[in-house]
């Protein structure tokens, strides 16, 4: 055969963002592979700081220069509005969470030792550190970019692969409580596993019925194909299950306070911030430009989830005596409500709104989850972080202006007014409103007054309730955990008292999603 191969166009200036974000991953590789011990974290923190600043320079410069009206890669990865505004979102957290990590004492020494051995022993002796964190977590951060772009469900499943694999690794490095790491590694393996499997299956089952793997294209068959709904159908529901479960929607959410519990602090940061925002833009992607001519058929299903995300995560919060894992399922609700926004489709002016409105609530919530985490990172108990919320008892006698910041956190996850969290459900239950999904909200609305109940209970508990004897101790923190806390802090004021800039942005950010 004569024929000719076409090499394929790759727009590396569109692409440079995540391509700076591999580089470095695969440079810290190399730190890893030839730099001496005792250097590592000196060359390592700088090159991850340094990255993700630049990552997010450029994704400024993309955006002020222009979106684009076309995928990138040959139709594989869309650089559109919303696909540069989760960008900035998730570097801007990751640089954060960077600041928590850099923080070597919440990583255990040597993973491979036994937890109790002498060789464990011996690690925390030596000061030993797993460096390998940061060409993890860049990994990690890059596949989460190209998640939320990919106009491609190839593309789309490496790049879940990408994001998940160094997690499942990180996840199992908890200095303290090693076994409840271990054990958290496993489970988040062991399901995301299945989890990647469903969303393969439902890639090869769509490819079945469209003859391409192409959101567009697959789209453009929802009207040409006969014949084939089995199919479609079958493969749109193992679609959906892969991606609800990395927003930890229910019934796919029982990892989830588990893995945050028993994780390093700071990668429960990164996870529960940065990973739900690329988890959801890669749901609005598949769902709304894959399978928008679908959505008679999964909007109901997607309703039911909703709803039941919502009472999963506001009710077995209150269960819980944990203070991660109540976060983790404050996180579970906050996922329900995020959800609404995503069955808010209408219109092209409707679908805007609701996009709108979900990019802010995505911005304000991780800015509020890595400043509650950075917060629980410093209270401690002879065991290490105080998680057993009777531990909290009487913390704003011991600490009034960390308990005091806990319980503005607390009060944002509630959606108090002048807070970021009131106008991120503000926004979304808006568009769900217009867009005729009213009983959802009010649903939506009595979540919340519910989830209210435990964020209040907690602040109760550190203002009025008089501390223990050996109650907790507040360590001081380190330059970059007060960093984290005072941005955190700032943002969701600044996002509660003056919204509209960031609205703006996100609504000029979504318009770009149906240019095509």
């Amino acid at each position: 055969m004569n024929g000719t191969i076409e090499a394929p166009t790759i727009e590396y200036a569109l692409l440079a963002p995540m391509l700076v974000v591999f580089g470095a991953a695969i440079a810290g590789v190399l730190v890893e592979a030839f730099a001496p011990r005792y250097l590592r974290s000196a060359v390592h923190l700088p090159l991850t700081l340094l990255s993700l600043a630049g990552a997010f320079a450029l994704t400024v410069w993309q955006a002020v220069k222009g979106v684009p009206t076309k995928p990138a890669a040959m139709g594989a990865v869309a650089v559109d509005g919303p696909a540069l505004f989760i960008w900035g979102t998730i570097l801007v957290l990751a640089f954060v969470s960077v600041l928590l990590i850099k923080d070597e004492e919440h990583f255990v020494g040597s993973a491979a030792a036994l937890p109790g051995s002498a060789e464990e022993e011996q690690s925390l002796v030596e000061r030993a550190a797993h460096t390998e964190v940061y060409p993890l977590l860049l990994f990690a951060v890059g596949g989460m970019l190209l998640f939320p772009a990919s106009n491609d469900l190839l593309v789309a499943f490496v790049a879940l692969e990408v994001m998940s694999l160094p997690l499942y690794l990180l996840c199992g490095l908890a200095r303290r409580r090693r076994l409840l790491s271990q054990e958290a590694a496993v489970k988040y393996f062991l399901l995301g596993a299945f989890s990647s499997a469903f969303f393969l299956y439902g890639t090869a089952l769509l490819y079945g019925y469209a003859g391409s793997v192409d959101l567009a294209k697959i789209n453009l068959a929802l009207g040409s194909v006969g014949g084939q709904d089995t199919l479609l159908y079958i493969g749109a529901a193992m679609l959906g299950v892969g991606l609800l479960f990395k927003i930890g929607a229910a019934p796919f959410q029982a990892w989830k306070p588990d893995v945050y519990q028993g994780s390093p602090t700071p990668i429960t940061a990164l996870m529960a911030s940065g990973t739900l925002v690329a988890a959801f833009g890669a749901l609005l992607r598949v769902f709304w430009v894959g399978l928008g001519g679908l959505d008679w058929d999964w909007r109901p299903v997607f309703y039911g989830v909703a709803i039941l995300t919502m009472v999963v995560g506001a009710i077995l919060a209150i269960t819980q005596t944990d203070i991660k894992r109540m976060l983790a399922y404050s996180s579970i609700a906050h996922g329900g409500f995020l959800l609404i926004g995503v069955i808010a489709t209408g219109s092209a002016a409707q679908n805007t709104a609701a996009l709108s409105g979900l990019l802010f609530y995505l911005v304000a919530y991780g800015f509020t989850t890595v400043g509650a985490f950075a917060v629980v990172t410093m209270v401690r108990d002879a065991g290490g972080e105080a998680w057993h919320l009777s531990r909290w008892a009487g913390l704003g006698k011991r600490s009034p202006l960390l308990a005091g910041t806990f319980a503005f956190f607390l009060l944002a996850f509630a959606g108090i007014p002048l807070t970021s969290g009131f106008f991120g459900k503000y926004a979304v239950f808006q568009a769900a409103v217009s867009g005729g999904a009213l009983p959802l909200v009010i649903v939506g609305v009595v979540a919340s007054a519910v989830a209210a109940f435990f964020y209040v209970r907690v602040i109760v508990l550190m203002f009025f309730s008089d501390p223990a004897a050996d109650g907790p101790s507040v360590v001081l923190p380190s330059r970059g955990t007060a960093a984290v806390v005072g941005i955190a802090a700032l943002a969701t004021v600044v996002l509660g008292v003056f919204p509209q800039p960031v609205l703006d942005l996100a609504h000029t950010a979504a318009q770009s999603l149906f240019v095509r």
